[in-house]
């Protein structure tokens, strides 16, 4: 069981953000309230989706999750190797997985406006 787990990691090692230092990033950038979520809302997205890892990774087959917020390629990021991707936030998802976690969060906040919540996730 651990080994099936461990397959199921992000697979690159990146920052890991401290809980109480993810809170602070999360209030500063105004995601109490935003959308009708919560920062508590949030944090369990960040803990469940990336561990709190900026370079978190997934591959799906069709398209791969990217970064802290693990956001996708088939709608929101351009790996360059998705087919049909949308591109919604005008990023390279290679941005995504580095410790500058701004762009991810206005990635993250327009899919979350778009979706009027956490839905997408």
């Amino acid at each position: 069981l651990l080994i099936f787990l461990g397959l199921a990691l992000p697979v690159t090692q990146g920052r890991i953000i401290p809980k109480c230092e993810m809170v602070r990033i999360l209030r500063r950038n105004g995601f109490e309230g935003f959308e009708g979520t919560t920062v508590a809302d949030w944090m369990c997205l960040v803990q469940h989706e990336s561990g709190y890892n900026t370079r978190a990774y997934n591959n799906n087959g069709p398209s791969r999750d990217y970064g802290i917020f693990q956001i996708n390629s088939k709608y929101w990021c351009n790996d360059g190797r998705t087919a049909g991707a949308k591109d919604a936030c005008h990023i390279s998802c290679s941005r995504l997985l580095n410790d500058n976690i701004e762009d991810d969060i206005r990635c993250a906040k327009k899919i979350a406006r778009e979706a009027h919540g956490l839905s997408p996730w």
